[in-house]
């Protein structure tokens, strides 16, 4: 990548801090981190906030042919590029809220993959977004979350039974992953 280019992203990603969380993509070890729950068993799977596709990339690396990720993203730029960027019929790109999944899907799912900021949604929205996906998965299915601060594990803990966090420091700023049940 150029620098026009990873100039062109982190200026995309800083003018939309508000819906992205984040400066920058993330790293390779966090796209490897928050894709760790995903295997042959994971048939249907949920991404919240597709970015620039990085972590949308690894998703698909990971599941089986016969899969299907749904990737919801509000910015409807970064919807066209990932469009563009990825030729992948598992995947369907879908340029709307978290919060409204439940219109497009009302099925059980396996996996969700999120990397929206919920540390800075209000509160209302973030534990209703957390509830409807807790509750759409299946009995041994799993809710992963990145995020840049520890602010909203008391709020993740709140909903999901179980909570197990990894650290990513070599990551700007350094990442946590949840890993929720």
């Amino acid at each position: 990548m150029g620098i026009a280019s990873k100039l062109k992203t982190f200026v995309n990603f800083t003018k939309n801090i508000k819906t992205t969380g984040a400066v920058y993509k993330t790293s390779k070890g966090v796209e490897k981190e928050i894709t760790a729950k995903l295997n042959e068993n994971s048939k249907f799977v949920i991404e919240f906030g597709t970015g620039y596709g990085n972590i949308t990339t690894q998703i698909l690396k990971r599941l089986p042919a016969d899969a299907k990720l749904y990737s919801f993203e509000v910015n409807e730029e970064f919807c066209e590029t990932v469009r563009e960027k990825i030729k992948d019929d598992r995947l369907t790109i879908i340029n709307d809220s978290a919060e409204n999944f439940k219109k497009y899907i009302d099925q059980p799912i396996d996996n969700f993959v999120s990397s929206i900021p919920i540390t800075i949604i209000p509160n209302d929205i973030m534990f209703d977004i957390l509830n409807q996906a807790k509750n759409s998965l299946k009995e041994n299915g799993n809710f992963s979350q990145i995020l840049y601060s520890k602010l909203s594990d008391k709020n993740l803990r709140k909903v999901f039974d179980t909570v197990d966090i990894k650290t990513i420091p070599i990551n700007i700023p350094p990442a946590f992953i949840y890993h929720c049940k």
